[in-house]
């Protein structure tokens, strides 16, 4: 006899829910050990990350090398504390990438040049953030301001439904699930500010912004899933789908953390 709906829907649920608290396990362990673990996990988040990249776009074998060793070298830049050499080095890569496959597959390359872009800018930008003094906290924060969005909008759009955020992108993503979303990563974030030692006061506010700026991460994942006519990146996640499809909030986030706490630094507002 086949399972009901509803077992289904439980099943899933909870297979969801096991595999996602091991990831976030992994992800604490490793940002707490900082340094080459989590330097090792972000390069392998990375990496996973592309090869699914390349599989949603039909990447061969000789394109799909490259780009790799492109994405190595630039991790292995930001590992040794040189991030701005890192940063260049990919976008000199993706630009050599751009030029160089175009002759070869046409309109392709460009996702080539933006694949190694979105997966490698993050990598950087956690590692450069995990190495900063206050490091940990920072990189906590923006791990944790991912979390609760990804966990709220998920109940709170399954509990409360409602309006469509994007039906023609992500036909099950709701306003009250962004609104969740919002709220608990706000809280998220003013907690964090006032129990964990080193975060400056003026990340207190960022919460809903942040959390607007994962979800934005997830439509963009989406459609570009749709335009593919693909339902997940992957499927090395059980209930998840691929490292694209967990990840993708935390892409943005990531970015725009690193460059306002660059920005801030440079000003001198952050010790």
């Amino acid at each position: 006899m086949n399972p009901s709906p509803v077992q289904r829907g439980g099943s899933e649920l909870g297979l969801r829910v096991v595999v996602g608290l091991a990831l976030i396990g992994i992800a604490l362990a490793a940002l707490y050990a900082g340094g080459f673990a989590f330097g090792v996990l972000a390069s392998l988040a990375v990496l996973l990350m592309f090869t699914e990249w390349a599989q949603l776009f039909q990447l061969t074998r000789g394109w799909r090398m490259a780009a790799m060793t492109v994405l190595a070298i630039t991790l292995a830049m930001a590992e040794i504390e040189q991030p701005l050499i890192a940063v260049a080095a990919l976008a000199t890569g993706a630009g050599v990438m751009l030029l160089g496959a175009r002759p070869h597959i046409g309109t392709r390359a460009r996702w080539i040049a933006l694949g190694l872009l979105y997966t490698g800018l993050p990598g950087i930008a956690l590692i450069w953030l995990r190495g900063l003094d206050g490091g940990f906290a920072l990189t906590l924060l923006t791990l944790a301001v991912v979390w609760a969005t990804d966990i709220a909008a998920y109940f709170a759009g399954r509990s409360l439904g409602g309006p469509k955020l994007a039906p023609a992108i992500s036909p099950n993503k709701t306003w009250s699930g962004l609104a969740g979303g919002m709220v608990v990563a706000a809280a998220t974030t003013l907690l964090l500010v006032k129990f964990i030692p080193g975060l400056p006061g003026w990340l207190a506010g960022s919460g809903a912004a942040l959390a607007v700026v994962a979800q934005s991460g997830d439509l963009f994942e989406s459609w570009l899933k749709r335009r593919l006519g693909v339902k997940d990146s992957g499927t090395i996640l059980p209930g998840h789908g691929g490292v694209l499809d967990r990840l993708d909030g935390l892409v943005p986030v990531a970015v725009l953390m690193a460059v306002v706490v660059a920005l801030v630094r440079w000003r001198g507002g952050l010790a």
